[in-house]
């Protein structure tokens, strides 16, 4: 898995917000990719109308999309590189190393940072050339754009673990999809103080339905504030539990991509990005931390909220 990567997402300024550029600085040194023309991408899941809205605030030099989403007079640039890096990611099993994020982003809206939903893009373009495709997104929050886009379809799966209570507050274990999609939507909830023990729980018991599922492509939205060291949000991942999430996904499926969400503390995150990018090459691990473990009440909420989610996926799904 190579790093997809131009500056260009060094332009998107956001001052002292969170999502920052900062971020990818402290990810440097990243090879510098050509990237193509990811405007005529944007409409496959975005309405023209809000495509515009983007732009047009961006030419006025701007603003504020929402409470949280600030863009500058280069962010639409760079949210439609963001979108080409991560399409190009999708064709060749690589890492678009992006910002602004995408989970958050809905056809008509933004939220949570995000302007354009990158990995919906993608995933939906690889569902058009009738492939079946996985989403899955590690980030700590719910990738609610990503989540309602795909709610009702049985073509991509859209797998999340993440903290719950926490923004954008959904995601529970009863959100499993609607219509056709029904079965199609694995939310896995993690309570606050949840570490690796309850994540690799997690992973372990919905694996087999992400495998049965039988995907030609999985598509990975790579957030990584679910580090016990993010400011904002109380999950306790370790830095080595990345390099495991990599293993698990290179042995377990043969076309996967990447794009980047989430992850807010710039001197942990290299640790978890470099982690995750070395298990998904095989290579050893760039920096070991301790496994977490989490108290005892904390698993017994997880166990219950597992047990329904199990209960919920049992008619679609053998568990």
């Amino acid at each position: 898995m190579t790093p997809i990567y131009h500056d260009i997402f060094l332009e998107h300024d956001t001052g002292t917000h969170p999502e920052n550029a900062q971020r990818l600085k402290a990810l440097q040194p990243l090879p510098r990719t050509d990237l193509i023309d990811g405007e005529p991408f944007l409409s496959i899941i975005h309405q023209q109308s809000y495509i515009e809205h983007v732009k047009g605030l961006c030419q006025r030099g701007g603003g504020y999309l929402d409470a949280d989403t600030i863009v500058s007079s280069r962010s639409y640039e760079a949210a439609v590189s963001a979108v080409a890096a991560t399409i190009m990611a999708s064709r060749s099993q690589g890492f678009a190393v992006v910002r602004p994020p995408g989970h958050h982003a809905h056809p008509d809206h933004a939220s949570g940072f995000c302007l354009f939903n990158n990995i919906a893009i993608a995933a939906q373009h690889l569902a058009l050339e009738g492939k079946k495709v996985l989403i899955f997104d590690f980030d700590g929050h719910l990738g609610d754009g990503t989540e309602r886009y795909f709610y009702g379809t049985d073509q991509v799966m859209y797998w999340s673990i993440h903290q719950f209570p926490a923004f954008p507050h959904g995601g529970d274990e009863d959100q499993i999809g609607e219509g056709r999609g029904k079965g199609f939507t694995v939310n896995v909830p993690l309570p606050p103080g949840s570490g690796d023990d309850i994540f690799f729980k997690a992973v372990e018991r919905i694996l087999p339905v992400a495998r049965a599922f039988g995907p030609d492509v999985v598509a990975v939205s790579a957030g990584f504030d679910a580090c016990q060291h993010d400011p904002l949000l109380d999950l306790r991942l370790s830095a080595s539990a990345f390099y495991k999430i990599g293993k698990i996904l290179r042995n377990n499926f043969d076309n996967v991509f990447a794009a980047l969400e989430g992850g807010y503390n710039t001197e942990a995150l290299p640790s978890c990005f470099n982690n995750f990018l070395r298990g998904m090459n095989g290579q050893d691990i760039f920096h070991a931390e301790r496994p977490t473990d989490s108290r005892i009440q904390v698993i017994e909420e997880f166990d219950l909220r597992l047990s329904n989610l199990e209960r919920n996926l049992a008619p679609y799904w053998k568990i």
